[in-house]
């Protein structure tokens, strides 16, 4: 399928480009900067919500689903997105939120039956603090996030139907697939049991109000795949890639009918060797099921989280991997995140949310106007500066997209000295030193192809800097991309 070795380019909509001067990214703004993800080398785009939405979660409180929110256009604009997309040779995704509806969705007056409720609210809690019920008249409904999102109540068939239809209706528009938001949430226990206690760790960072409970009953309900086959009914053989949270071992009664799971234990994983390999084995403990990202809209930016030091190392080891890798807006050309706070999202997340640095203005090329939330440091990253820079972040990101496309089938983690992980893809090998001092070379490398900056490896050894090196075995060329 067109998916099995594609980069998607994450865009998060408000951030990406303003079009109308409101200092808010639309459509519009999406469709001319479309010449740069095809420049750039990717095989299509996943949006982040655009349907209409009061914003309490930024798009993932949908109160219309076939509709697109006027902030960001209309669904003339939409079309004409797809039609451009196409043009440029990309595929788009959509971002469906099936779990639950903002409050203001006509659903949750229309049909109340349609959401869970209770008489007796049970133990469990909202994966934003406090507990999952709220108190409306004499009843509670749940919510697994904010209180303006009700949880759907997928065990209705009226929910299954209607949901169906949204599918079709983005398809039928020029959608190619979907990106599906928290599915590991989509069913509950139908006796609405307490969660009980902790006995032994998630498996995937949990903060401390919910680690203390084991979510057997509020979420990854047993029969759950019975929810998913009705998606896959609905959209056919278009993709589909979950947001599952939890560890890659709980995976199996999703992927008879997702294409992929994002692999949160990589995501997750410390810049240590040990922990990228046991994050890897697991998650291609089942070939072919993973999709890779090392940074989104909600878990933080790529050269935040492991280090500027470390942003080319990061971004090889998910371009290099086996499966759909999923690059978020910025992360290209090294953007960090902007300053702890909570200006809009209660959750803190407007930190990994700062619009793309296109120049090096004020605004960073973003909009003409103020910006919704101001540019990080433009001056110092951005497009431009680094489009026809040689040793840019842009650059090396760029031939790794171009060298992913020629990696052959298969891949297999090798032994290496501590500190290093290495391991094979296709016919080329790849070693990567975590630590602050020279590691040796794994055996059976050759001379570097493909490097994170000139002397990565040398003389049998890694440098000293978490650099990437990878190799065809047994070759002897000394060309290589910087």
């Amino acid at each position: 399928m067109w998916w099995d070795n594609a980069v998607v380019y994450q865009v998060y909509p408000r951030s990406f480009q303003d079009s109308d001067g409101d200092g808010v990214g639309d459509l519009p703004g999406i469709a001319a900067r479309l010449s740069h993800l095809a420049w750039l080398g990717v095989d299509g785009l996943w949006m982040s919500p655009i349907y209409p939405s009061p914003m309490a979660d930024f798009g993932y409180d949908v109160s219309d689903y076939e509709e697109v929110d006027p902030l960001f256009g209309t669904l003339a604009d939409f079309d004409e997105l797809t039609a451009q997309a196409r043009a440029h040779g990309l595929r788009v995704l959509m971002d469906l939120v099936p779990c639950h509806t903002s409050i203001e969705h006509p659903w949750f007056t229309r049909h109340p039956d349609w959401y869970v409720w209770t008489d007796q609210p049970n133990n469990w809690r909202s994966a934003f603090g406090g507990s999952a019920w709220e108190r409306l008249g004499d009843r509670w409904y749940l919510h697994s996030f904010y209180r303006e999102q009700p949880d759907l109540d997928w065990r209705n068939p009226g929910v299954v139907e209607a949901m169906q239809a949204v599918l079709r209706f983005w398809i039928d528009r020029g959608a190619d697939g979907y990106r599906v938001d928290a599915l590991d949430r989509l069913l509950k226990d139908p006796e609405m049991r307490d969660d009980p206690p902790a006995t032994q760790p998630f498996g995937l960072p949990l903060p401390d109000f919910l680690a203390d409970l084991a979510p057997v009953h509020s979420s990854n309900a047993p029969d759950i795949g019975v929810a998913l086959a009705s998606l896959r009914q609905a959209v056919g053989r278009a993709l589909l890639v979950g947001e599952v949270y939890l560890p890659a071992a709980e995976w199996e009664p999703y992927l008879e009918h997702l294409d992929h799971a994002f692999a949160f234990e990589l995501l997750h994983s410390a810049w240590d060797a040990e922990s990228q390999r046991r994050a890897i084995a697991a998650s291609i403990a089942r070939p072919g099921s993973a999709a890779w990202a090392m940074s989104n809209h909600d878990f933080g930016r790529l050269a935040t989280r492991f280090g500027s030091r470390n942003a080319r190392s990061a971004a090889l080891l998910m371009l290099i991997l086996e499966g759909p890798a999923f690059l978020y807006q910025g992360d290209e050309i090294a953007l960090g995140e902007g300053p702890e706070g909570a200006r809009y999202d209660r959750h803190g997340r407007d930190k990994h949310r700062h619009p793309m640095q296109w120049d090096g203005s004020e605004t960073g090329g973003f909009t003409t106007a103020e910006p919704w939330l101001p540019a990080v440091d433009p001056a110092r990253r951005n497009v431009a500066a680094q489009r026809d820079d040689p040793d840019s972040m842009l650059t090396f990101v760029r031939r790794l997209i171009a060298f992913r496309k020629g990696l052959g089938p298969g891949l297999e983690l090798l032994d290496a000295p501590d500190g290093v992980l290495a391991l094979r893809r296709g016919e080329h090998r790849v070693a990567v030193n975590t630590t602050s001092s020279i590691r040796p070379l794994p055996e059976g490398h050759g001379a570097p192809v493909i490097e994170t900056g000139p002397g990565a490896a040398r003389g049998g050894t890694l440098a000293p800097r978490p650099f990437w090196c990878s190799s065809s075995p047994g070759t002897t060329s000394s060309s290589r991309t910087r």
